[in-house]
């Protein structure tokens, strides 16, 4: 209804009884078939959005312009919704499909790029991205520091305000508003997406959200830790390259044919059962092909997550999973080509955004202490977590939403999003009716966001929402693909894509069900492998 009301609204803008006419709105309504690109463009700019509710904003620039890699012709238009949140929209000046999506963030935002717009747009998408209410890179923190607008736009506010204003101004671009809105996001924009949905309801159709920090903070108790645990007193790593290998080597030894085919990829990580003790080093073993007492020790605390000094559980993230062991090396373990990227960056999220007030520049991870901060953190949680179960809102709506999560992520480790879809099925009514409207996606092999992992870990998730928003056909199974990136400059990946780049594909079934091969056929064949439900407790 609200959905509908919107629809309504958008029209009086566009006709000049909200918001004043432009030539450019009067020409596009007398005559689409002289849509004037360039004079609607402009034209833009001179309409008054400041007075939009709840999203006051201004147009700062507004240009046409060749985009991305297919150079599809767009209006190009950068603007600010009040006080800072800026954001950037491109819109094809022909064979716009009708359509609205807006495009998450990842960390801490504060960019309004849109490489992930390049194949919606060739499909004739109007984009937008948010910088999400303040300007700097991905792992760049000190602008939260006790600001408590800031962080109220990054936690709640932006991406709903950007989605009021970017709808007008497709509007206003266009004389007519979109028949429909998307979204898609990952990591802070996976939170993004399960954000809108459970408070902002009517925002979007459809939503694809994937590895999100649903708990920013419980996050952040999660990488400290993490990143802690394989490091001494003084700093020095307990666990190297070499031992990371070793033990991912172990693992898929141990747990490959889980899904029943030997193909080096866990298909359900929750039911490997590798205890780093069995890789312990026996007299007289050479060093680098077994681990020390200590090593053992620090690889069990990194499966075993966040624990207080009596042991308990914190939170309901748990740690890595097995199969993971290759992401750590560059994440919390220094490798060839990156150091350890988290550690830097959780010590700054802590320092700037978690705490209230922030210690700031001076407060360093040997200032953590697990029994008495992870608690400290729930002041500035109100604002940015996205975990409420209760989606009746969305599935009211009528909205759809794909959920999705790697089991070899390491930024954002699977067993948190895996309890929050559970909980989500149970306050919901169960799988069966959950499943009418939120479906969730566990991916072997996946590591965070990626698309250039060990699985088949590159999904048309867009097809899949459309199929399912506007022909009424769930996706009752996806199919990933293994690419082959080598020779071709990587985009984000469009669709279908040469057959000569797919290394191998694999099915994906809804959770809690997953995929066996049959042990006939070829594993590229999804009609080779089986859907079977299954669970740590039962297997």
């Amino acid at each position: 209804m609200i959905r509908w009301l919107w629809t309504a609204i958008t029209l009086l803008l566009v006709s000049g009884l909200l918001l004043p006419d432009t030539p450019a709105l009067a020409q596009t309504r007398a005559d689409p078939a002289i849509f004037d690109a360039a004079k609607s463009c402009s034209g833009v700019r001179a309409v008054d959005f400041g007075a939009l509710q709840d999203a006051p904003t201004t147009i700062v620039t507004t240009t046409i312009l060749n985009y991305g890699p297919y150079k599809r012709e767009v209006c190009e238009i950068n603007g600010v919704v009040n006080p800072t949140i800026g954001f950037k929209i491109v819109m094809p000046t022909h064979g716009w499909n009708g359509k609205y999506l807006q495009g998450g963030c990842g960390g801490a935002c504060g960019t309004t790029q849109l490489f992930w717009c390049d194949d919606p747009l060739r499909r004739g998408y109007a984009c937008l991205g948010s910088d999400m209410g303040h300007q700097g890179g991905v792992g760049a923190w000190r602008w939260a520091w006790n600001n408590i607008q800031l962080q109220g736009d990054f936690g709640f506010r932006s991406t709903h305000v950007a989605a009021l204003a970017g709808k007008a101004v497709v509007a206003a671009f266009y004389g007519r508003p979109a028949t429909l809105s998307y979204y898609w996001g990952c990591s802070t924009g996976g939170r993004q997406a399960y954000h809108e949905a459970e408070f902002y309801p009517e925002d979007f159709a459809g939503i694809v959200g994937g590895s999100p920090p649903l708990n920013e903070t419980g996050s952040s108790v999660q990488l400290a830790w993490s990143v802690k645990a394989v490091l001494r007193a003084d700093g020095s790593e307990i666990l190297g390259v070499m031992q990371a290998r070793l033990m991912h080597t172990a693992v898929v030894a141990l747990c490959d044919k889980n899904d029943g085919i030997k193909d080096g990829l866990i298909g359900d990580a929750r039911l490997c059962r590798f205890d780093p003790a069995t890789i312990r080093c026996k007299p007289g073993q050479a060093a680098g092909s077994c681990l020390t007492a200590e090593q053992v020790d620090a690889a069990r605390r990194l499966y075993a997550g966040p624990h207080d000094s009596k042991g308990r559980a914190i939170g309901h993230y748990g740690g890595v999973l097995p199969g993971s062991e290759l992401n750590w090396i560059g994440d919390y373990i220094d490798g060839p080509s990156r150091k350890a990227q988290y550690r830097g960056f959780i010590a700054d999220v802590w320092r700037y955004l978690g705490f209230n007030p922030g210690p700031g520049p001076s407060w360093t991870l040997n200032d953590l202490d697990f029994d008495r901060d992870p608690r400290r953190l729930q002041i500035n949680e109100a604002m940015y977590r996205a975990d409420n179960p209760d989606f009746r809102g969305f599935r009211d709506a009528g909205g759809k939403f794909i959920g999705y999560q790697g089991w070899s992520d390491t930024s954002i480790v699977p067993m948190g999003t895996v309890d929050f879809y559970e909980t989500v099925a149970r306050t919901m009514g169960g799988y069966d009716r959950t499943k009418e409207f939120f479906r969730f996606y566990a991916v072997p092999g996946m590591r965070h966001c990626s698309s250039d992992g060990d699985g088949a870990d590159n999904i048309d998730f867009l097809t899949a929402l459309e199929n399912w928003v506007e022909r009424g056909t769930a996706p009752d199974m996806l199919v990933g693909y293994n690419f082959d990136w080598r020779g071709v400059q990587y985009v984000a990946p469009s669709w279908p894509r040469p057959a000569d780049q797919i290394r191998f594909s694999r099915p994906i079934f809804p959770y809690p069900s997953t995929a066996i091969w049959s042990g006939k056929g070829d594993p590229n064949d999804a009609k080779s492998w089986r859907r079977v439900t299954r669970s740590p407790d039962n297997g």
